[in-house]
């Protein structure tokens, strides 16, 4: 059996692997997106106008509320609805379908940004107010004070959150499959079903999850451990 696994004609290790490729791909820009979108939800929540905070607090249950499954159903089927109405207000009569790699994505990414907003908002409200204060005496301007202090100590609240919302965006691509997106689910799903070796494709995928999965943890733990370096020189002292 473990031959149906060789790399070329005669295997399913090429589409595996290119499953695998594209899982990470999917999974890295969904999280850097979810990023960008949970710092903006968090900065709103946070600080904005009431109505901005509103929307924030709408988005951020709304998206933690229903399945990540729903999530990507509504935006490729409804998405594409969407779009083949606004075209056809230009006279477009045909149908129009989204990119099945762009809808994971951004699909992927939206849940992963409403986890996101609420790990950076956690963190940026764990940091103590007297630093932000010192540094407001001390004449620095907001940026500064951005860039300089309240980053870089809510970053040490905020990476074990992130590492977690990372290990589930990771898992979460496995639900891209129902776009039939290429990546390492469909793509085992496929070889089972050419092969009817189930076990042996599935428990593929199994393992290179746990690496993945793995990696990430060690990759994140480390992380961690240089952002708190001083903070446990300080401690020792």
């Amino acid at each position: 059996m473990l031959d149906l696994l060789r790399f070329g004609a005669d295997g399913w290790g090429d589409e595996i692997a290119a499953g695998a490729a594209m899982t990470l791909a999917v999974a890295i820009l969904a999280y850097l997106l979810g990023l960008v979108a949970g710092s903006l939800a968090a900065a709103a929540k946070l600080a904005g106008p009431a109505p901005v905070r509103w929307l924030a607090a709408i988005y951020t249950t709304v998206v933690r509320g229903v399945p990540a499954l729903l999530v990507i159903w509504l935006l490729f089927f409804g998405g594409a609805g969407f779009v083949t109405w606004m075209a056809g207000l230009f006279g477009y009569t045909g149908r129009v379908d989204l990119p099945t790699f762009a809808v994971g994505v951004v699909a992927v990414g939206i849940v992963s940004g409403a986890y996101a907003a609420e790990v950076i908002r956690g963190a940026v409200q764990a940091v103590p107010k007297g630093q932000i204060e010192a540094a407001r005496a001390l004449g620095m301007h907001r940026l500064l004070i951005l860039r300089r202090i309240l980053v870089p100590l809510a970053l040490r609240h905020a990476l074990p959150g992130l590492g977690n919302v990372w290990q589930m965006t990771l898992k979460d691509t496995t639900l891209v499959s129902v776009v039939s997106l290429a990546e390492l689910m469909r793509q085992s799903f496929l070889a089972m079903q050419s092969t009817r070796q189930a076990f042996l494709f599935y428990a593929t995928a199994a393992i290179l999850y746990m690496i993945m999965t793995t990696a990430s943890e060690l990759g994140f733990r480390a992380l961690s451990r240089r952002a708190e370096r001083g903070v446990r020189r300080a401690g020792g002292n």
